[in-house]
């Protein structure tokens, strides 16, 4: 039985597909967010960096449901993700969010057109269509010749080409990236990210990226920075 997922994209229009504002999040003792916020447009890529403990992949995890911060809020199209059940939530990252990570995870035993239609067919599309509408990000990704292959036979770029592949196979109105290019040469890393920004950028999605690498946030409509918890926003250029 198809699993109940929720579509909610926002409509073209000025309005924000997703905000953060005045987000607080502590573990322990240890605050990782203090009055963070972060407003992003549909078709625009934001580059978060920050020095390691600053809280930037915390505000990742509050914008894209992960966690629940402890205060603040979060909204996705109107909707308040920071209010919803957990499984509404999982509902949320699985039909509307896309997620790119430093290792893609693909599994081995599958071929990279059935790692990449994994995310459809827990939507409940059938194995066939999955694979085949799988199979059409393949040349756009510079990955045609390569759907039958397993992750094993893959280079470390293809492999995280499959990875965005598959965070995008469902369409997805904001995808979230942590260290993409992390496990990356420089090289294959700078390839990697003009794909991954073109890509998105050409599907009017939304990217937040978190990153510690100058080269890669450059690639990026704008920059914020995340220091001690709090949000610093560079202005916004022309790229």
């Amino acid at each position: 039985m198809p699993s109940q997922t929720m579509h909610t994209h926002a409509p073209p229009g000025p309005r924000p597909v997703l905000s953060g504002a005045d987000l607080a999040k502590d573990y322990g003792r240890t605050t990782a967010l203090h009055h963070a916020s972060l407003v992003v447009d549909r078709g625009e890529s934001v580059a978060v960096m920050g020095p390691s403990g600053s809280g930037k992949s915390t505000l990742l995890y509050c914008l894209s449901g992960v966690v629940k911060p402890d205060g603040g809020e979060v909204l996705f199209s109107g909707v308040r993700v920071d209010e919803l059940s957990d499984a509404r939530r999982a509902d949320l990252r699985r039909s509307d969010f896309g997620f790119v990570f430093q290792f893609p995870g693909l599994l081995p035993e599958l071929s990279a057109a059935e790692n990449v239609a994994l995310p459809l067919m827990l939507d409940g599309v059938g194995r066939r269509d999955a694979v085949a509408r799988a199979r059409e990000l393949f040349p756009t990704l510079g990955l045609e010749g390569l759907e039958r292959r397993r992750p094993g036979e893959l280079s470390g770029g293809e492999a995280q080409r499959v990875g965005i592949a598959r965070a995008l196979v469902l369409d997805p109105a904001v995808v979230f990236a942590d260290e993409p290019t992390g496990s990356l040469d420089t090289h294959t890393g700078d390839e990697v990210m003009s794909l991954l920004v073109s890509t998105v950028r050409d599907r009017r999605s939304a990217l937040v990226l978190v990153t510690h690498d100058e080269r890669v946030a450059e690639r990026c409509d704008r920059i914020v920075r995340v220091v001690d918890g709090r949000t610093l926003t560079e202005p916004k250029e022309v790229r």
